[in-house]
């Protein structure tokens, strides 16, 4: 799927409440679909209710938070507290912790329910009431922060369960109804459409893939359903982008490719145990594309291959452009995260990639495995000749003393100027260049022939902190 990122002043905040209903378009009138004429002659939504409702469930939790007068005080200020207080330092204080959310009914013979970790990842104690009003304690199966997805399961019995729609066919422009529990009003409903999927919000080493819906979903929907106009699931609601709090038409939800996944591995090991196959990787810019020489934007860029590790083994090379993992089309570096990320280590994978145009395809086995770091010191630049003018960055050779990861051939960044082309590609003090546009670099003098009577754009491949990316300038 495309990905995009959210940017502007907007606040993005977790969704903890249910919806309201709004406008719906007309169907065929058929009892799968979204709007029906009853016998009162109304056009309506209520028979499609009647099956989706009764799987949406009411979840409160409680929970314990410590604060204490040294919590709120600076790091570093123990010696004071305690001569303040006579050598004791106040105990942290406990205090209840209360929260409200939704829950998705998916399998009724075992009572599993899903919903968002930042509902119940952190709870002593979850309840959860169900359509009829019977209240049950839940126990937490398992919970994945990087998903935002939890589990959690209740003894009851005739519960009603929601069926997963195929992730294939959810579609932009699809009908979407929202169901859940806004601001404590119980199983609340909204409608809207799909207005895209494969949304990232750019929050840091988390799994996303979002489905992004104009159906309006306010605080206290998170882990609240999203169904089609079949009454199938195709996500659950976990976030907003607003600036007063409440609904502005940009909601979020969790698709069920990902549930899916997550929720498999909750169940069996009670946590979720993520593949990798040792490749760091990136997007495709134009200045990359042309660069490099690249014949698509569609695709991961491979910056960097792991020593030995699967994707070394499988013969990926630096520079090869992944675009098919397991069956599924990657148009950029978020698909193959999330699509590697959902594979349990020791599982193998189907990998297609573009090596010099042409596509190459091998099998792949997913392995769990911790990449080494070395952080690049880059306080040892003493004296060393320097081309200044590179775009606004000062460009050495890399100090004898200095130990990488990738070996002493390159050159090193030895300073950037604030607001330079440089700059505005992302070159850092300290970065170690080892390409230039594929002509691989060994010193200034290799560099500087590689520049030479060129205006760009330049593809360098650069090492940071022990690891590899591509980076344009131009």
């Amino acid at each position: 799927m495309r990905k995009s990122l959210i940017l502007g002043t907007a606040l993005i905040a977790l969704a903890t409440a249910p919806l309201a209903a709004s406008q719906s378009p007309f169907t065929n009138g058929s009892s799968t679909s979204a709007m029906t004429i009853d016998n009162r002659g109304v056009l309506t939504m209520a028979p499609l209710l009647e099956s989706v409702t009764p799987a949406v469930v009411s979840i409160d939790v409680s929970g314990t938070a410590k604060s204490s007068a040294s919590k709120r005080s600076p790091q570093g200020n123990e010696e004071l507290l305690e001569r303040f207080f006579g050598g004791r330092i106040p105990q942290q204080q406990e205090r209840e912790k209360r929260g409200i959310g939704s829950g998705v009914i998916v399998d009724a013979a075992k009572g599993l329910i899903i919903t968002n970790h930042h509902v119940v990842g952190d709870a002593d104690e979850i309840t959860v009431t169900l359509e009829d009003k019977r209240e049950l304690k839940a126990e937490l199966v398992g919970s994945d922060p990087k998903t935002d997805i939890a589990v959690i399961k209740i003894p009851a019995r005739n519960l009603r369960a929601l069926k997963f729609a195929k992730a294939s066919n959810v579609k932009v422009g699809d009908y979407v109804i929202a169901v859940g529990n806004p601001f404590g009003l119980s199983h609340s409903v909204t409608s809207g459409i799909i207005s895209a999927l494969g949304r990232d919000r750019g929050a840091g080493d988390n799994y996303q893939d979002f489905i992004q819906t104009d159906a309006s979903i306010n605080p206290g929907n998170s882990g609240g359903a999203l169904v089609n106009s079949k009454g199938e699931l195709i996500g659950i609601n976990t976030a907003i982008v607003t600036r007063s709090g409440g609904n502005n038409g940009i909601g979020f939800a969790v698709p069920t490719r990902i549930i899916q996944g997550v929720m498999g591995q909750l169940v069996s090991h009670g946590e979720v145990r993520r593949g990798r196959i040792g490749v760091l990787i990136g997007d495709i810019t134009p200045t990359l594309k042309e660069g490099l020489d690249l014949s698509t934007l569609d695709g991961a860029l491979v910056s960097d291959v792991v020593d030995d590790s699967p994707a070394a083994k499988a013969g990926l090379e630096k520079g090869d452009v992944i675009v098919a993992f397991n069956g599924e089309d990657i148009l950029d570096a978020s698909d193959i995260r999330n699509s590697v990320g959902l594979v349990q280590p020791g599982e193998r994978a189907d990998i297609t990639y573009l090596r010099d145009g042409k596509r190459r395809s091998t099998r792949i086995e997913v392995e769990e495995f911790e990449e080494e770091q070395e952080v690049l010191d880059d306080s040892a630049v003493d004296d060393v000749p320097a081309l200044e003018s590179f775009s606004g960055a000062s460009i050495t050779n890399i100090p004898e003393d200095l130990e990488l990861r990738g070996g002493t051939d390159g050159v090193m960044v030895a300073s950037v100027e604030r607001g330079s082309k440089a700059a505005r590609a992302g070159l850092r003090k300290g970065d170690i260049i080892r390409e230039v546009n594929r002509t691989e670099v060994s010193d200034l003098d290799v560099f500087e022939a590689a520049i030479e009577g060129e205006d760009g754009p330049f593809a360098l491949s650069v090492e940071r902190d022990g690891r590899n990316a591509f980076i344009a300038v131009k």
